[in-house]
Parts: C-alpha cells; sequence; structure tokens
C-alpha cells in the first residue's frame, strides 16, 4: 500500500523533463571514411525510436532526476520517502529488488517501430541512475544482478535482447549510456554528500579516484561495444561530464559546471570503433570530433543546420513510463516527421516501457496509424533533403535526394483529415515540362501553371475541397 500511495503522489507531480539540451556550434567532420558512410546513411533513413527504461518505471517518475540534489522542476522528490534526501535515495535504489518486467517482449517492439516506419533505435543501456540494463561486470547495480527478481528470466540481459531483436529487423542499433553515474563511488564519493549532479569531488585533487572512474566507464562501453552484436551508434547523455575547455558560458546549466569532468574520449572512441568500425559516436553538447551529429531536444529548429542532426521527442510528455500520460496525436507526429526533415534532420521519438515491459495501448495505436501513412508517402520521407522555402503555412516543401522530384506536402488543419483546395500556391518555380500527382491519389494528374517564382496548382473538380487523406497528402513533382 506504501508503494501504491507513493505512486498515486508521484503521478501528480510528474511532469515531462524538458531541460535545454543546448548543441555546440563547434562542429568537426568525420575524417573516418567509414564514420562518413555510416552518417550518410544514418541521414537517409530518418525516423527512429528511443527508450527510456529502467526501475523508475516502477513509480511513474521521471528518469534518475529526483535522486539529484538540485532545485529544479524536474528533480522534485514526493511520497512518503521525500522528507530525508538519504531515505528517499535508499528507497529509490531499492528499486531493484523489485523490477520484474514480465511482459517484456522484444520483438513485439520490433515489429510495431517497422511496421510505423521506424529503422534505427537507441535504447537507454544506463542512465543518470547508474542501474544497468545490461550484463555488466562492473557493478552488481544492473538488471542481472541476484537482487533482482528479473534477473532469472531467460531474457533478463534486456539491452542484449532490444538489440537482437531490432537488428534482426534491419534496425541500426543504438546505445544510450550516460557518462555520469550517481550510483558509482567513484562519481559521487560516500565520503561527500552530492551538492548536484556533477562530480561531487574535485578530479584534480583526487585524481587517483577519478581515474578509476574513467576506467569504470571505458570498461563498461567497451562491454557494449565487444559483447553485444553490431553497433551503429553510441549516444551518450550528461553534458556535463566534459573537458572544462569546452563549457560554453553562454548556456546557463554548463556555467554550474565547477570540475574538468575530461572522460578521455579521445580513447573511448579510438577502443569503441576499433570494436565497431563506422560507429557514430554522439557526445551530446560538448561538439568537437566526438559529437558526429547534433540532438535538440523537444524541439524543432527553424532552418535547415549547416551539420547533421535530429530532434528527440517524446510520444508523451514525459521521457519516462508514467501512468496516464498524454500522448501526441498521430497528427501531431506526423506533421514534426515532416517539419524535421524538411529542415534536414531526423526524428527520434521517445516511448516509456511501463514496469511490466510492455508500452501503452496508445503508443501502439499511434505507430499503426503512422505506419498506415507510411506506406503512402514513404517515398517522400526516406532519401530526402531540404529544398527552400521548407515550410510556409501547411506547406511542407522536400526532394528526393537525386534532386530530381520535389515533395509538396499539404498538411491538415486542426482535424486529422487533410481538405484539397482548387489551387494551391507554392513558392517554387516549375518547368512546363515537370508532371505532378498527388501521391494520395496517383491516378489524378494535376496541371499548374508557373508565374515568376510561384506555381499554382490546379487541383481536378472530384478532388476540390473532399478529403483527400489523413494528417498530410504529398504532390509529387517529377522534374
Amino acid at each position: 500500500m506504501k508503494k501504491l500511495f507513493f505512486s498515486l503522489l508521484l503521478l501528480i507531480a510528474v511532469k515531462a523533463y524538458t531541460q535545454q539540451h543546448n548543441f555546440s556550434n563547434d562542429y568537426v567532420i568525420p575524417s573516418d571514411t567509414l564514420v562518413q558512410q555510416k552518417l550518410a546513411h544514418w541521414q537517409d533513413i530518418k525516423f527512429g525510436l528511443l527508450m527510456h527504461w529502467g526501475t523508475y518505471s516502477e513509480w511513474g517518475i521521471v528518469e534518475s532526476w529526483s535522486i539529484c540534489p538540485e532545485d529544479e522542476g524536474w528533480t522534485q522528490r514526493r511520497g512518503p520517502y521525500a522528507a530525508n534526501y538519504f531515505n528517499y535515495v535508499k528507497a529509490y535504489e531499492n528499486l531493484q529488488t523489485t523490477f520484474n518486467p514480465t511482459k517484456f517482449d522484444p520483438d513485439k517492439w520490433a515489429t510495431a517501430a517497422k511496421d510505423a516506419g521506424m529503422k534505427y533505435v537507441v535504447f537507454t543501456t544506463k542512465h543518470h541512475d547508474g542501474f544497468c540494463m545490461f550484463d555488466t561486470k562492473q557493478t552488481d547495480y544492473k538488471i542481472t544482478s541476484s537482487k533482482t527478481p528479473f534477473s532469472t528470466n531467460p531474457k533478463a540481459n534486456i539491452a542484449k535482447e532490444v538489440f537482437d531483436a531490432f537488428r534482426k529487423d534491419g534496425f541500426l542499433i543504438g546505445a544510450y549510456f550516460s557518462k555520469p553515474d550517481w550510483h558509482c563511488p567513484f562519481y559521487w564519493w560516500p565520503y561527500f554528500p552530492p551538492k548536484d549532479r556533477n562530480v561531487n569531488y574535485d578530479p584534480k585533487k583526487y585524481p587517483e579516484r577519478w581515474n578509476d572512474f574513467k576506467n569504470y566507464t571505458y570498461n563498461q562501453i567497451q562491454e557494449l561495444m565487444t559483447g553485444y552484436g553490431k553497433m551503429d551508434i553510441l549516444w551518450l547523455d550528461g553534458g556535463w561530464v566534459r573537458p572544462r575547455s569546452t563549457i560554453d558560458t553562454s548556456v546557463e546549466w554548463q556555467r554550474g559546471i565547477t570540475y574538468d569532468q575530461d572522460i578521455d574520449m579521445a580513447k573511448i572512441a579510438k577502443m569503441a570503433r576499433s570494436n565497431q568500425p563506422g560507429l557514430l559516436v554522439v557526445d551530446r553538447s560538448v561538439g568537437g570530433e566526438f559529437e558526429n551529429y547534433v540532438t535538440p531536444e523537444q524541439t524543432i529548429p527553424a532552418t535547415p543546420l549547416s551539420h547533421p542532426w535530429e530532434s528527440c521527442i517524446t510520444m508523451g510528455n514525459s521521457w519516462s513510463y508514467v501512468p496516464g500520460d498524454h500522448y501526441k496525436s498521430t497528427n501531431q507526429l506526423v506533421h514534426m516527421l515532416l517539419k524535421i526533415i524538411s529542415r534536414g534532420g531526423n526524428f527520434l521519438l521517445n516511448i516509456g516501457p511501463s514496469p511490466e515491459g510492455d508500452w501503452s495501448d496508445t503508443a501502439y495505436s499511434r505507430l499503426r496509424e503512422i505506419g498506415v501513412w507510411m506506406k503512402v508517402h514513404a517515398d517522400g520521407v526516406y532519401n530526402t533533403i531540404p529544398i527552400a522555402p521548407y515550410e510556409d503555412g501547411n506547406i511542407v516543401y522536400l526532394q528526393s535526394k537525386d534532386k530530381k522530384n520535389i515533395y509538396v506536402y499539404l498538411l491538415s488543419d486542426k482535424t486529422n483529415d487533410v481538405l484539397v483546395p482548387a489551387e494551391i500556391t507554392l513558392k517554387i518555380p516549375l518547368d512546363k515540362k515537370s508532371k505532378i500527382v498527388l501521391l494520395d491519389a496517383p491516378k489524378e494528374k494535376i496541371k499548374f501553371t508557373t508565374d515568376g517564382n510561384t506555381t499554382t496548382l490546379k487541383i481536378p473538380a472530384g478532388l476540390q475541397n473532399n478529403v483527400a487523406g489523413k494528417y498530410a497528402v504529398a504532390f509529387k513533382i517529377k522534374l
């Protein structure tokens, strides 16, 4: 009953963790040709799945952050243990002894994601709280520990099961890994109480302890790069663990980084790529040669960026599982996808599994509906690049990578249905030899006139003011 009471209280207070993950403008083009090739392929596939999952799902709370002693909206503690920080952390870490997601079925997830048109997955192997969803040899705070009930399950090594299931369905595989580790005694040394999200001692004053943490981190990443099959992406979170020289003092949260927290990314990346040639390394917000693409969070840039990027956005309001979470509509999600790819980005959509090991029915429903839409419009999603003016009102512009086709999407209004007017004005010029079809009604030929840099589409009478499709319909223009 205490656990239920705790969960209900926390549910009232839970809000999405939406801290701005500013991305550096210090982008370095990878020199490794295999990395270049992997990056180009990744940019072509557009749509991926992110999953935040850990013991925190049992309480239905924000992932990790409630044990961080900062006074932020997303770090607030609630429930019967909240009055005392240390009692709260003890109860939080004790979730390991009850976490038992017996409904875990990664093949079901992979099938649903594939049917939705997703092409890559990024899974949380370890979040900031330090609980490992893989069979690490570096700590007993893990899913495969005898302390964890799920350890007796044949699928106990959850990360491996996820990677294998999605790889079997042709996905690129990405390992989310938190650089900070709030359970590791080499990061939050028990001798001192933690003060904030950062290391709680001065690494320069205690270099041996910091070196132990560097080795701990290196060894865990090495495990992931050697024992979990072919890996495509190493997605590193916790951007405050970084060399002091990379801190951008114009960014508020980076001004709070007191110590140099250099974990030797050059050594980590060299090891990782020696085991996984062509691996994309994403050292979020740090910039430089180990951030192969940038990751704006819960936002869509207004214009194309000059380097590879993805928007990571939650399907619900929260990154991790929250009972009764409010999910974005399929209409919203399709519009987000189109706006993101029209600026040259990828869409990494997050779903938080439940403590039982499944997604909500709503999440499956959203993916099914996106998949139905994708079956008609995939040609205008994958292997596309931006073309000005990118977006104009309810019109989104894209072009094929070979520049032989332009795709003009007409977005729905407040409803799911797209009504096609008698005429549509495009802010692009077209050669009179161009041919236009509506992907949702390919037998209808679309006539047009061009005047300078403006083209007017003449919609056939049978389509005028009728519902042509859901969420967004595409005019394919063959140049």
